[in-house]
C-alpha cells in the first residue's frame, strides 16, 4: 500500500489539529499504515490539492476537493468519535 498524505487542518493549524494529528498517527501505527501527516491551517489546504489523499479537519470548509474530507469535530466533543475514526481508517486503507 502506498504512503498516504493526510492533511490535518484547523483554523490556526496548532491546537485542535494537534489532537487529531496524534489520534491519526496512533491509528495508522496500530494498523500498519504508512502515512505522511501534514498539520496545517485550513487556508493552506489548496496548496496541497495535487498531493493530498485525505483532509481531516476540525474547521468548516465549503470548498470541494479531489480528495475526501472528513469533519473531525468529534475529536473535540467526544460525540461520535468512534464513527469518525472508522471513516478515517476506511479512507487510509483504500
Amino acid at each position: 500500500m502506498a504512503k498516504k498524505q493526510v492533511l490535518v487542518a484547523c483554523g490556526a493549524g496548532i491546537a485542535t489539529s494537534t489532537v487529531v494529528n496524534s489520534a491519526i498517527e496512533e491509528m495508522a501505527k496500530n494498523n500498519n499504515i504508512d502515512v505522511d501527516l501534514v498539520q496545517i491551517k485550513i487556508a493552506e489546504v489548496p496548496s496541497y490539492e495535487e498531493t493530498a489523499d485525505l483532509l481531516v479537519t476540525t474547521a468548516m470548509t465549503k470548498k470541494e476537493y479531489r480528495f475526501p474530507v472528513i469533519n473531525a469535530q468529534s475529536f473535540l466533543t467526544g460525540v461520535g468519535i468512534e464513527d469518525t475514526k472508522k471513516r478515517i481508517l476506511k479512507e487510509l486503507k483504500k
